[in-house]
């Protein structure tokens, strides 16, 4: 990456935010890999992704603020603190107990946050935001009603207020709202060109 960075023109010129978009597209990429790839796609596609991390890291060695073996030293110290029933003497054997462990861990991480929204990455994709927002919210707020079938939004507002009360039923019910439309993004797909090759 070093050379990459010292030789290369295009890579000279990148900065954090010039990456983004790529980083997005090979977090999206590693996803179809996952979910409709093989175990080549998988893991040329998550050697992309590594790729961003270590040009992150380079970009921020250069101007001595970090490198890759922060970042690998530093990951490794949060999953230490987050996993005392791995590396330390606490007790978890099912699921629920680990995400004990985990959660106490990360609130004393976290301190300086005064809100359950902090640390929520805007960023992220309006359903899977959505659903983060909900489970974030869920001790505060009470969670939207659900959305009556019988009569569709009349407006953009009612539209979001609809899909609101829909990750909300997702979620108290265990689904993934985003995975569900994701995997029936695919089906419409496979109509599509299935409809394309008549």
């Amino acid at each position: 990456m070093r050379r990459v960075r010292a030789e290369c023109p295009w890579s000279q010129r990148i900065s954090h935010r010039d990456l983004v978009p790529y980083l997005i597209e090979e977090a999206h990429e590693v996803i179809d890999a996952v979910e409709g790839g093989t175990p080549e796609e998988l893991r040329e596609e998550l050697g992309d992704l590594l790729w961003q991390v270590l040009f992150h890291a380079a970009i921020a060695a250069e101007v001595s603020e970090f490198d890759v073996d922060d970042v690998a030293r530093g990951l490794a110290e949060k999953m230490v603190r987050r996993h005392p029933h791995v590396f330390g003497d606490a007790v978890a054997t099912t699921p629920e107990e680990v995400l004990v462990h985990w959660n106490a861990a990360k609130a004393a991480e976290k301190r300086e946050r005064r809100s359950v929204l902090d640390g929520v990455p805007r960023g992220m994709p309006a359903l899977a935001l959505a659903q983060k927002m909900l489970g974030r919210a869920a001790p505060v707020v009470p969670a939207p009603g659900r959305a009556d079938p019988d009569q569709g939004p009349a407006s953009e507002a009612e539209l979001g207020d609809a899909l609101l009360a829909l990750v909300a039923h997702a979620r108290a019910n265990g689904w993934d709202a985003e995975r569900a439309l994701r995997e029936r993004l695919r089906l419409l797909e496979d109509e599509v060109r299935a409809a394309e090759r008549a």
